[in-house]
């Protein structure tokens, strides 16, 4: 009969772990250094500032394993989940070398005190303990350890109650070794009025150092594949552990402050062994904390490089897991691996120093991950709530002291995490329960669609919201393109390819499609839907008229010119129909012998008494910035019959220097010869690449003579825009028809 996986409880699958290694090495071996440097009160500032971050985390971790099923990889997964497998696997990454070297730390700290020891150091002809002696002990306990857990999880976990109980026993060592030399107070006292916080280590240091002891609650956390509940277990460990350590910390630093003398608290890491009852239990509690911790790092550790290797950021072999338990003995040796190089640099305090950058880094991404989930999310519904503040608080906090600590440090970590985000986005992974993103832009755009509905935007500040009927992407590939020139990297392009089907006897019998890539030629830049329709004319008025909402409705229709209608009076109704509409109006007569030449002369063809010219003018900002266009040379070309050149050649300057607008005037003297105006248009700009004309208004009853006129001007032309402005843009007053 097939055995059942082992599963924990809250106890001893996630306090247990994490209590162990909140009081481990660090209370141990450097808190009475951290209480003796900084004072009482600088003392207890930095126990609380080190848990207002773990416990804003915890509370954030807790919230979001009530709402999602933690699988393997603990915050790893958390952080995927949320944040998509790019950001959590960075981060993941970051948490797991962090988590390794911790192990270091635990088993340089053992090291130290073991070596410490009188008795040993005779055994072992020691004289005086070296960074080598460090690096050789600390090598075989790391083999032995690693070992244990190679053997089973299960075996490894049963050890961590007997450890609990040693450190329960050393601490009451320790309090009646305080209070049985109470009458040692005055000593300690006699020296404070003297006393200067920090004097010889700045408080950035001495927190640095301390705070690895407030981050053993992902111990709990990364074993939540082994957990019976974790929607349960996770909160409850966590947050019972965290409080206990905050508790444990708080009265031992106050203890130190007021019972022990501090040159000893400054002058000898193991002072412990010298004020406990019995110190045998101390050595018991520090050598069963540091081990237990650096256990507690060896199985959690690998579990968060295995949940990375199965979502197939690094190597898979590094994910194989083995037997009924799934242990991840390959990720456990490369664990190992990565450890060791933590013990062969030998410093604790570095060590710790370097642990702090990692984890702070990892819990800073936490709290957003949560902040952003409570924010964001509409499938977020956590059974454990908590206020979105805590996020926020959490995520400042992390990175504020971060910065204080190490600023090079951290925008090296951050070009190392952005290094290994990229690599992991150019790998095109996804996951099919998608993450936060689209949640979070999508409640940004709201937020933003409401502030900039409110808002009055300036002339000079348009940009082009374009509405497109490109009637066939593939048929017409420069409308497309077009549209594209128009729009430039600051506008939106809405494309709507109407499908023909006069059999219906709805106007839109069916629903909007996307349009293929292969046919956009994968621009992610357009927005394009097709759609079926009975009446391509009736078609577009009734999108014109309804596309958008509030704030971002568009602003300009984008359509090629009507020479080959077969109802032209219908297409020039339908232009009317716009223009009632107060939409910005741009028709393209492409020219497909010429297209857009060589994409070095614009011709633009403008007349005093119409805001077409504004348009006009503010469109060829965004053509002239894109690369096609960028040689562009613009000609300005005004036809006078009053004889006042200079004048207008003024205006037009001054209109062109207020809109930032490189180009040539021209103004061409009609007053003796009286040339028709087509017959102008085609002797100056004959040789254009792309020639922009204001467009007339369509009168009621004179649609035929309104397209034949303009049929008649564009013969013998190149690629011809044609512009109608909409009442946003002010009047142009330059040529003929300006008024004094």
């Amino acid at each position: 009969m097939r055995r059942q996986q082992r599963k924990f409880g809250a106890f001893a699958g996630v306090f247990t772990p994490s209590i162990l290694t909140i009081l481990g090495v660090i209370m141990y071996l450097r808190l009475g250094w951290v209480s003796g440097v900084s004072g009482l009160w600088g003392s207890i500032i930095i126990i609380l500032l080190a848990h207002v971050i773990s416990l804003t985390t915890g509370l954030s971790i807790s919230s979001i394993a009530t709402d999602k099923k933690i699988k393997a990889g603990g915050i790893y997964y958390i952080l995927s989940r949320s944040l998509g497998l790019p950001m959590g696997g960075s981060i993941g990454i970051t948490l797991f070398v962090g988590t390794a070297l911790s192990i270091s730390m635990y088993i340089v700290g053992f090291t130290e005190n073991f070596l410490s020891i009188a008795a040993l150091q005779h055994l072992f002809g020691i004289a005086e303990v070296s960074t080598n002696e460090i690096r050789i002990v600390g090598s075989i306990v790391l083999a032995l350890l690693t070992i244990i857990a190679y053997i089973s999880t299960d075996a490894a976990l049963k050890t961590q109650f007997f450890i609990l109980i040693a450190i329960f026993l050393s601490l009451v060592s320790v309090f009646m070794g305080l209070f049985m030399n109470i009458s040692e107070v005055s000593t300690s006292a006699s020296k404070i009025s003297s006393f200067v916080p920090f004097r010889d280590f700045s408080f950035s240091e001495v927190f640095a150092i301390f705070f690895p002891a407030v981050t053993g609650f992902t111990a709990g956390v990364a074993m939540s594949g082994d957990l019976k509940d974790p929607k349960k277990d996770i909160p409850r460990g966590t947050l019972f552990s965290i409080l206990t350590g905050l508790v444990v910390y708080l009265v031992l630093a106050i203890s130190f402050n007021l019972f022990v003398d501090r040159g000893l608290l400054i002058g000898d890491y193991n002072f412990l062994l010298k004020i406990s009852w019995l110190p045998f239990l101390v050595i018991a509690g520090i050598w069963g904390a540091t081990l237990s911790s650096a256990l507690g790092g060896i199985l959690g550790g690998p579990r968060i490089i295995q949940a990375i290797a199965k979502d197939r950021i690094v190597p898979r072999f590094l994910g194989t897991g083995y037997g009924i338990n799934n242990e991840p003995r390959s990720a456990l040796i490369f664990t190992f691996i990565l450890s060791e190089l933590g013990i062969l640099i030998g410093d604790l305090n570095l060590i710790a120093g370097i642990v702090t950058i990692f984890y702070l880094t990892a819990y800073g991404f936490i709290n957003l991950a949560f902040t952003l989930e409570k924010w964001a999310s509409t499938d977020f519904r956590p059974g454990f709530k908590i206020p979105t503040w805590i996020g926020i608080i959490g995520f400042f906090a992390a990175f504020m002291i971060m910065f204080k600590l190490d600023a090079p440090a951290m925008f090296a970590a951050f070009i190392i995490l952005g290094l290994i985000f990229f690599y992991i986005r150019k790998k095109k992974l996804h996951l099919d329960m998608g993450d936060v993103w689209p949640g979070v832009l999508a409640s940004m755009i709201q937020a933003m669609l409401k502030r900039y509905n409110t808002i009055k935007i300036p002339e000079h500040h348009w940009r082009a919201n374009i509405l497109l009927f490109s009637g066939g992407t593939a048929n017409r590939p420069y409308l497309v393109q077009f549209s594209k020139y128009l729009a430039g990297k600051y506008g939106l392009i809405s494309n709507i390819d109407l499908v023909l089907k006069t059999n219906s006897k709805i106007l839109f019998p069916g629903p909007k499609v996307s349009i293929p890539e292969d046919e956009m030629e994968g621009d992610e830049s357009i927005f394009s839907k097709r759609q079926e329709c009975n009446n391509i004319y009736e078609g577009i008025e009734a999108i014109a008229a309804t596309y958008g909402f509030s704030g971002v409705e568009p602003n300009t229709v984008v359509l090629g010119w009507g020479r080959h209608s077969e109802n032209p009076v219908r297409f020039a109704q339908m232009l009317r129909y716009l223009m009632n509409l107060d939409m910005n109006i741009v028709m393209l007569d492409y020219n497909k012998d010429k297209g857009f030449g060589t994409y070095e002369k614009i011709d633009v063809w403008l007349r005093g008494g119409s805001n077409n010219g504004n348009l006009i003018l503010s469109l060829i900002r965004f053509v002239h910035l894109s690369y096609a266009w960028r040689k562009v040379k613009v000609r300005i070309l005004i036809i006078n019959s009053t004889g006042q050149e200079q004048k207008i050649r003024k205006r037009a300057a001054r209109v062109l220097d207020k809109m930032r607008i490189a180009a040539s005037i021209h103004v061409i003297d009609n007053a003796g010869t009286k040339k028709p105006v087509n017959t102008i248009i085609k002797e100056f700009s004959a040789d254009a690449n792309l020639i922009f004309l204001g467009l007339a208004e369509v009168r009621e009853g004179y649609e035929n003579d309104f397209i034949s006129r303009a049929d008649k001007l564009f013969d013998d032309l190149g690629t011809i825009a044609l512009v109608k402005a909409s009442s946003f843009f002010s009047e142009l007053h330059i040529g003929d028809y300006y008024k004094r």
